[in-house]
């Protein structure tokens, strides 16, 4: 799914830690706010009491000095009872303020944690309606726009988000399918008068009475009107492409890979190109008729840029959890800054134009079909001339996969030899 659909739901893979980390920072955030009440608590009793002891009176023993005490036995007397003060209130502080902070640190964590768990539970129950909206936007990602948010039940945030969601859903779904009516039209409206063209251009090269300079005019005119058709259809597939994926289902790209290997033998022999391609089985969730364009767009794209008595070599096959498709040819050599430019519309190297029958979207056609289908394609200039492109496309999910008619498909091999070589 590509353009808003795709905005909304992001990337899926990881929502599940995205949504454990924002809970996990709530808790901090509940700890870091339990310790610092905690730690402030404790603060504010210590320096009470330790304001009460400061404040204290202590009161000596009046008999301690006598009424006929000279001034120096009054002194000592002073200083006994001074210093028996300190030693008392140190001795109040020890026995009041060691153990209040001990026992309070011993507390504060406590506190700390207490709010940790507090807080755990608190954003767990907080983000709990988050979950359908995840589940929700994972299957929109999948290409099913059909899908809704269950509404919330109470009337906050949560109820707007989701209401104020499903409308923006059920917008981008009558979008998508306006368009998909449009483009349907639009290839009935822009190929009938192509098809009207070509039979009246065949029938009047038919008549008797046709002279050579009005059979090289009408063969000139097929081959313009084939070129349009091309373009007309290589457009149609781009703008499907681009929309994504409407109703995924499980597609064998072994198949996929057989039927246009079908398709482009003849032109490959007329070429005397060496063609060799070995399949195996791997199911992709797609649209079969995107894939089948993708694979005959780089078939079409290795033969016709190739050279005459040339080859090209063609693999499919699952790795790391995926369908990876490789196309590698011979042909004129091609500078590798230009190689990015070859997947955009209309956009060739100038030493890969020798011929009419391109329509300039082949690599472009690959590359939107792919991005539809979640995947990616690479593409490297050989030293030696030619291309080596690369297609991989997640492979479907066992729930998917199990939709698919069990069927026992052995790898398909084909070795095609028109006198062509392989380095």
């Amino acid at each position: 799914m590509t353009g808003p659909a795709a905005w909304f739901a992001g990337r899926s893979a990881r929502r599940a830690a995205g949504r454990s980390a924002v809970r996990l920072r709530l808790a901090l955030m509940f700890a870091a706010l339990g310790l610092v009440v905690g730690a402030s608590t404790l603060l504010a009793t210590y320096l009470l009491v330790e304001r009460s002891i400061a404040l204290q009176t202590v009161d000596l023993d009046p008999a301690a000095v006598g009424p006929t005490a000279s001034d120096e036995q009054i002194e000592r007397s002073k200083a006994r009872a001074a210093e028996a003060e300190r030693s008392l209130r140190q001795q109040l502080r020890a026995g009041t303020l060691d153990p209040l902070v001990d026992r309070g640190l011993v507390l504060v964590a406590g506190f700390t944690v207490a709010s940790l768990a507090v807080g755990w539970f608190a954003a767990g129950t907080t983000l709990r309606p988050l979950r359908p909206i995840i589940a929700t936007a994972r299957r929109v990602a999948d290409g099913n726009l059909r899908e809704r948010v269950p509404v919330a039940e109470d009337n906050g945030e949560w109820k707007e988000l989701t209401v104020a969601i499903n409308d923006m859903l059920s917008r981008l779904d009558a979008t998508f399918a306006a368009q998909r009516q449009f483009v349907g039209n639009a290839s009935h409206e822009l190929k009938t008068p192509l098809a009207i063209n070509q039979t009246l251009l065949e029938v009047a090269m038919a008549r008797p009475d046709a002279s050579p300079d009005l059979v090289r005019l009408g063969e000139t005119m097929l081959a313009v009107n084939a070129r349009h058709e091309r373009l007309v259809d290589g457009l149609l597939a781009l703008v499907r492409a681009e929309h994504g994926v409407a109703d995924p289902r499980p597609v064998d790209v072994a198949e996929v890979v057989e039927g246009g290997l079908v398709l482009s033998r003849p032109e490959a022999e007329r070429l005397r190109l060496r063609l060799d391609a070995e399949a195996r089985p791997v199911t992709v969730s797609g649209d079969r008729l995107l894939l089948d364009r993708l694979v005959q767009n780089l078939l079409q794209n290795a033969i016709r840029h190739n050279v005459a008595g040339g080859w090209l070599r063609l693999t499919a096959g699952p790795i790391d959890g995926a369908a990876r498709l490789t196309v590698t040819n011979s042909g004129p050599v091609i500078a590798p800054s230009s190689v990015p430019a070859l997947f955009e519309p209309f956009a060739r190297a100038t030493n890969r134009v020798h011929s009419a029958r391109g329509s300039g979207l082949g690599l472009s056609i690959v590359r939107s079909v792919a991005q539809a289908h979640g995947g990616t394609v690479t593409a490297s200039a050989r030293a030696e001339g030619g291309l080596d492109v690369v297609v991989t496309i997640p492979a479907a999910t066992r729930q998917n996969h199990d939709d698919l008619a069990p069927r026992a498909r052995p790898a398909l091999t084909h070795d095609h030899d028109s006198d062509g070589q392989f380095p």
